[in-house]
């Protein structure tokens, strides 16, 4: 039986949602831009931080771990009732319980009810499968293929959410990566942050960390190796190490590298 990933200052059980603890969302999680940023009515330093299919609840655990704080409100969403029911059972039994909510909504019905602009920081590990069979879980399904939110739908969410200066932070495989990409102009976004992460060094890229802002300006890339000669490298251990216990061993699985910690 399942019992979900301990970190070092909270605990996730994903039990029951469509897609599991995994190195992408750690990666995500430890990557994403969640700065704080002044309120423009109250003048304070405060930060609202959307995560957009929150499954267990994992990104929004990170971003309330960084933002300690308590300068951040984080709301995370999910069409799935199982997965919001997780992560509402995460955030409760973590430190951050009053500065975490999960709901369950549809983000394209959702986001005609609020404010233009409303979110300083975004995170999602959106839906990449755009073709292709279906897992037999529909959970799993809905969490994997684009059907129901396609990356069109998620660049007009995104436009519409994000704060004049606010940022974006999505991880996507290469080829869905770089398709994004190219469809950012017609949403007026453009590209601040971008990682190429590889497996090894003599593997090529397969996941693109992307960083999205309405707001113009140079873009930051970088590339990540995840494991050198039998190891983590310097890079992954420098970037995750807040968060995992103790980094054991790689496995590959499915083409990805997959962590496991005590």
């Amino acid at each position: 039986m399942n019992k979900g990933f301990t970190f070092k200052q909270f605990h996730v059980d994903d039990h029951g949602c469509g897609m599991p603890v995994s190195t992408d969302g750690v990666l995500l999680g430890a990557w994403a831009w969640v700065s704080s940023c002044r309120d423009s009515q109250t003048q304070v330093n405060r930060q609202t931080i959307l995560d957009i299919g929150c499954g267990s609840g994992l990104l929004s655990l990170m971003a309330a771990q960084r933002t300690q704080s308590g300068t951040a409100d984080i709301l995370a969403l999910d069409i799935d009732p199982a997965a919001v029911t997780a992560a509402g059972k995460n955030f409760s039994a973590s430190l951050w319980s009053v500065r975490l909510r999960a709901e369950r909504q549809d983000i394209r019905e959702w986001v005609r009810s609020q404010p233009k602009g409303r979110f300083q920081a975004i995170l999602c590990n959106p839906p990449y499968f755009n073709h292709g069979e279906q897992a037999n879980c529909q959970r799993r399904a809905t969490a994997r293929h684009t059907d129901t939110l396609s990356h069109s739908e998620l660049l007009s969410c995104l436009q519409y959410l994000l704060a004049p200066a606010g940022q974006a932070s999505l991880i996507l495989p290469v080829y869905e990566g770089e398709a994004l990409l190219t469809m950012l102009a017609d949403y007026g976004l453009h590209c601040r942050r971008l990682c190429r992460v590889k497996s090894t060094a003599a593997k090529p890229v397969h996941r693109l960390l992307i960083a999205l802002s309405p707001q113009d300006g140079d873009c930051d890339e970088t590339q990540l190796t995840i494991n050198q000669q039998g190891q983590y490298s310097a890079g992954f251990t420098a970037l995750t190490r807040d968060f995992y216990l103790k980094l054991l061993s790689c496995q590959r699985a499915a083409g990805i590298i997959q962590v496991f910690v005590l």
